[in-house]
């Protein structure tokens, strides 16, 4: 990895800048990937995978400082330079709130450029070479908004420490609304905390244990290679929750680590031993759950009191304030996350509150 050319994304909507910028890092050896629209940067960061992020402060439908937030929750530790045309100390100030690494005025010197791109590039790689590796995430639910409402929060701390998270939804739950309005709904939640989205389209109520519910679980799982799966218990009244319970413990045979959730339809056989602290991150999955609009009136238990209760709930047999029950069926590695991580992104939401209140 040491030796492969630094990659670089460039997020600028003034042609010249974006063509001068691209120009002077190709010749010294990079990879740069530039993009004129700022609302494509999320997704190709997370393909493109940059060593280094560039961008604009101001451009069309979304500053620089809030595409920071995105790539921070996508993509955490991506180093990312803010360049503006305005020297000002009100920016500067703005752009180190918001967590950038580094302020150029523009226009930018080449030997400037050169230098602060090698420079955090360089960082960037020596520390993820020293980090442990990441685990990789897949959530598993019958219906939207399963998931996020089981490890909602649970899944907001895996991307802040870093983790790869996949959500597969079986069927849209045309049962409980419109399968158009749903799946929308799905798309918004994944998005949020950037995770990968996988909506399938088995019939509400009638998911088999057996294929193709099998079949459709076996392929993601060797598309995204987990190392911890969270699926439904099968001690609940739901047929459908059971259903995927069973087949996900014959798809994931080869994932080292598997913990079942509580839905509330879960009876009083869910027997969590393990109880993992969501603090920090309660807002994270109320979040979620209010991408499931079409869902407010008629599913009580979305309701954010309701949530921060069970929460609190939990509490009492695990750490922190709130915490998320989990089954424990298969259990090679540890599914909390470490206490720096989420202090870390407790920090990062600090800060971002901190900037808030200064602009208003």
């Amino acid at each position: 990895m040491a030796d492969q050319p630094y990659r670089v994304i460039v997020v600028e909507d003034d042609a010249d800048v974006a063509f001068y910028t691209k120009t002077v890092l190709e010749k010294r050896g990079c990879v740069v990937h530039a993009l004129s629209d700022p609302t494509l940067a999320i997704a190709a960061v997370a393909s493109f995978e940059p060593d280094v992020v560039i961008t604009d402060i101001e451009m069309p439908g979304i500053t620089g400082l809030d595409l920071i937030d995105q790539i921070r929750a996508q993509r955490p530790g991506t180093p990312v330079v803010v360049m503006t045309a305005h020297v000002s100390i009100d920016y500067a100030v703005a752009a180190l709130r918001s967590q950038a690494d580094e302020f150029l005025t523009k226009p930018v010197a080449s030997s400037d450029l050169i230098s602060v791109v090698t420079r955090l590039a360089d960082e960037f790689r020596r520390a993820q070479a020293a980090t442990p590796p990441r685990d990789v995430v897949l959530a598993i639910g019958a219906h939207p908004d399963d998931v996020e409402l089981g490890v909602g929060g649970l899944l907001a701390a895996h991307r802040a420490a870093g983790d790869a998270v996949t959500i597969l939804t079986l069927s849209r739950g045309a049962r409980g609304g419109e399968a158009d309005d749903r799946q929308h709904e799905s798309l918004a939640a994944a998005e949020l905390i950037g995770a990968r989205l996988f909506l399938e389209d088995l019939v509400d109520t009638q998911i088999s244990n057996g294929d193709p519910t099998v079949g459709i679980i076996e392929r993601v799982v060797r598309e995204t290679t987990p190392t911890i799966v969270y699926t439904h218990s099968n001690h609940d009244r739901h047929q459908d929750h059971r259903a995927v319970h069973d087949a996900t413990l014959v798809a994931t045979r080869s994932v080292r680590t598997v913990a079942c959730y509580q839905s509330p339809s879960a009876t009083v056989d869910f027997r969590p031993n393990r109880f993992v602290s969501i603090d920090g991150f309660t807002d994270a999955k109320i979040a979620l759950l209010n991408c499931f609009a079409s869902q407010a009136d008629i599913r009580w238990y979305l309701e954010p009191d309701f949530v921060v209760a069970t929460a609190r709930y939990w509490s009492r047999y695990g750490g922190g304030k709130s915490s998320e029950p989990l089954e424990i069926v298969r259990d090679s590695a540890d599914v909390s996350v470490s206490r720096g991580a989420i202090a870390a992104a407790v920090r990062v939401e600090k800060q971002r509150q901190m900037r808030d209140e200064a602009a208003s």
